[in-house]
């Protein structure tokens, strides 16, 4: 990344976790039902990807998916009134925090079941490959998720078939409430299970944009060419607990302060200095960052509910929801 580069990956950092600290209060405010899986602290892995993909690949996530909606062209106040049930949600109120989708964007979904959308993600990278259209599909997931049939079954029939899919596991070290070693035979929950089915398996520290954004522009051109997949683990935190249910008190309060301190938005920040550039220019994008977050609290906030007429349409691809066999 050139310092443009890495000052517009961290302007994108600086909106998601703003978005997500809105997300936050607007729960504990009542204006957001249900629960949230918030990915501060997790923005590097979304922005550093997403800056190395071409705009209509496929991107797949998990229930903590508000960053790579946004990393692939969410607004914020999308995503806000998303979660807060309002007609002009992402989804129009109908997916809520965990599944949220653009598909324009080439963002096709996130999805609450653990490990479920990585087959998808092969099915969206063969239809790519049939199609000769170049395009990669890219599967985000959890640590747990590598202890799942469908994430062997994915990387199994992806290595078959050398399908332009990469795999790019998020490891916060916590499935769940559970750390990832204790129920785990190898150190590394995804890359050492690369080698079982013959494609390459890489760590990268995942608070780190840049080495994010260069390892994904290694795998994308590698699959891209032909070569197959590939088994990314970005290791990374998560700031909040599992769920808003959660207060994650089982973390070792200095495993938290280590890694608080590994902040992928103060490591950007950091190399932006050390590229050259100034103080001020940072502190812009973050106002930047800041108004652009609370023009889209207070239009969510105003956004009308969904119209019930509506429940039904967009069941099918056509828009109807008649029953069908």
């Amino acid at each position: 990344m050139d310092p443009a580069e890495l000052l517009a990956a961290y302007e994108q950092m600086s909106v998601i976790r703003r978005t997500e600290k809105a997300a936050h209060d607007l729960f504990l405010q009542g204006l957001v039902k249900g629960t949230t899986h918030l990915a501060a602290g997790h923005e590097a892995i979304a922005v550093g990807a997403s800056a190395a993909l071409r705009r209509d690949d496929y991107v797949f996530a998990t229930y903590r998916g508000h960053h790579h909606a946004m990393a692939r062209g969410a607004t914020p106040e999308e995503c806000l009134a998303e979660l807060m049930s309002r007609a002009t949600g992402l989804c129009r109120a109908k997916g809520g925090s965990m599944h949220l989708t653009k598909a324009a964007t080439g963002m096709l979904g996130s999805y609450a079941i653990v490990g479920a959308h990585l087959p998808m993600a092969a099915g969206a990278a063969w239809s790519a490959k049939l199609r000769g259209t170049g395009q990669i599909a890219v599967a985000f997931f959890g640590d747990g998720a590598t202890n799942i049939g469908a994430f062997h079954e994915a990387l199994n029939l992806a290595a078959v078939w050398k399908l332009p899919v990469l795999f790019v596991c998020e490891n916060n070290l916590y499935m769940e409430y559970t750390p990832i070693a204790d129920v785990t035979a190898v150190a590394r929950p995804a890359a050492d299970r690369a080698p079982a089915y013959g494609i390459p398996g890489e760590t990268v520290d995942g608070n780190d944009v840049v080495a994010v954004h260069e390892a994904v522009v290694r795998f994308a051109a590698r699959a891209r060419a032909g070569d197959g997949p590939a088994l990314l683990e970005a290791r990374t935190y998560r700031h909040f607990g599992h769920s808003r249910a959660d207060p994650a008190a089982y973390r070792p309060a200095e495993e938290v302060e280590r890694w608080l301190k590994h902040d992928p938005l103060d490591l950007a920040r950091g190399r932006l200095v050390e590229s050259g550039v100034s103080d001020a220019v940072v502190k812009e994008a973050d106002e930047r960052a800041t108004s652009v977050v609370q023009k889209a609290v207070e239009a969510a906030k105003a956004a009308p509910p969904p119209d019930p007429d509506e429940a039904l349409t967009d069941v099918w691809a056509d828009g109807g929801a008649a029953w069908r066999t």
